[in-house]
């Protein structure tokens, strides 16, 4: 795939349909696991890079798919292969959650140290912690993180997440849906990729109460069986193309949007100027100059880190001073760097991003520093007088299905 993407100024007209979500579709493979029995999944986003790496790795695993457009089936082939050797491949921090299934099922796992976008400090304590309290051995050896149930299998225990943390949350879930005894969650982040991974395990026998915020409780069992299920739609793809629709002056109608899973970004938005429309089985959203915005991250329902950089075009876009503090990852704001290239001007306070918006951008060359970032050069280029070079541009396709066919069909060809 090429790895230099050239996009110039334009206008986002037409209709568009949100692909399934990234976010819960890489977890739903690393569920599969679970189970020696078939799994279908619809609305599924097989064009997306991360998934055909994690399918990949499903194959090493002994795993066999079978795809067609939104479709995906896995079935078994091999059920005694809980290392993933010789793997050349980039590797992804779903890695965690395939280790935590491994474990679960088999006993032990063997998978490559995760990879994926950097933020920060963000590392793989919490997965350690909760695979130790389930009774796992766990230990890096040389490039693989390792990981033994003392007994053969996991044990129920009592989990408490000093942070709300999405990964760990889900691996929780998975290592304890085959643990022996029962699991007690505390401090999970509830969000809706995590609810539909409980609802698929849940429709293959897994025993799963959800109390809120405050706790999860797993009922462990032997076996679970094969299921068909279909994916939520990805909210960030849906308010990528409802933000771009807005900054480029436009019109687009966005089918698969998923009202109730961004209804705290959408109050922020509207306040701001933001014209949306809630159509039969979709969204119609109207372009315009937008207002300053002022926003903070944190857990869901509130406004998801990774869309802040999205968020910050809109606030370049905005004639005024807008604000955005991270609370979840303070200080990731690389990205700002590479759009002051194309001139938007901004200070960083502390933890608090400053943007001065209202600044007319141009075309520069600039790099996706990770999947996020990379939309957000885009939908600058789109906005900018000139020519925009995007290196590493491979990064926004980790996120974004079809991203040429659908931005063709918004009239934008790049």
């Amino acid at each position: 795939m090429n790895n230099i993407l050239k996009v110039t100024k334009g206008t986002l007209q037409g209709k568009v349909k949100v692909s399934g979500a990234k976010n819960s579709s890489l977890r739903l493979l690393a569920a599969s696991i679970l189970t020696d029995e078939n799994i279908e999944l619809y609305n599924f986003p097989n064009g997306l890079l991360d998934v055909q790496v994690h399918l990949e790795m499903l194959k090493v695993l002994g795993k066999e798919y079978y795809s067609n457009e939104d479709y995906v089936k896995i079935s078994e082939s091999d059920a005694n292969t809980t290392t993933v050797l010789d793997w050349k491949e980039r590797s992804i921090r779903n890695t965690l959650l395939i280790l935590g299934a491994l474990t679960a099922r088999f006993g032990e796992g063997k998978v490559p140290l995760p990879g994926g976008c950097k933020l920060g400090e963000r590392k793989y304590d919490l997965h350690v912690m909760l695979l130790e309290r389930l009774g796992a051995e766990v230990w890096e050896e040389d490039e693989f993180l390792c990981a033994k149930a003392k007994d053969g299998r996991l044990k129920g225990n009592s989990i408490h997440l000093p942070m709300r943390s999405t990964g760990a949350t889900e691996n929780s879930i998975i290592a304890a849906s085959l643990a022996e005894g029962s699991t007690v969650l505390w401090n999970p982040h509830i969000r809706p990729e995590i609810m539909d991974l409980i609802d698929m395990l849940s429709k293959m026998g897994a025993k799963i109460k959800v109390f809120g915020q405050q706790r999860i409780e797993i009922e462990g069992v032997r076996k679970l069986s094969g299921v068909v299920h279909s994916v939520i739609p990805d909210n960030m793809e849906a308010l990528t193309w409802a933000i771009g629709s807005v900054i480029t002056n436009g019109d687009v109608e966005i089918e698969n949007f998923p009202i109730d899973h961004l209804e705290v970004p959408l109050i922020f938005l509207k306040e701001s100027g933001f014209r949306w429309y809630k159509g039969t089985d979709s969204v119609i959203v109207k372009g315009g100059t937008p207002y300053p915005i002022e926003i903070s991250t944190g857990p869901y329902p509130g406004i998801n880190s990774d869309m802040q950089p999205i968020l910050a075009v809109y606030g370049a876009m905005s004639k005024g001073e807008s604000k955005i503090v991270d609370l979840r990852f303070p200080g990731r704001y690389g990205y700002a760097e590479e759009l002051n290239k194309m001139g938007m001007q901004y200070s960083i306070e502390g933890d608090l991003l400053v943007i001065n918006g209202g600044n007319p951008l141009a075309g520069a060359e600039v790099k996706a520093l990770d999947l996020r970032a990379g939309i957000a050069l885009l939908l600058a280029g789109l906005t900018a007088e000139g020519e925009t070079i995007i290196e590493n541009s491979w990064q926004i396709h980790r996120g974004y299905e079809n991203l040429f066919e659908k931005l063709k069909n918004l009239g934008i060809s790049i």
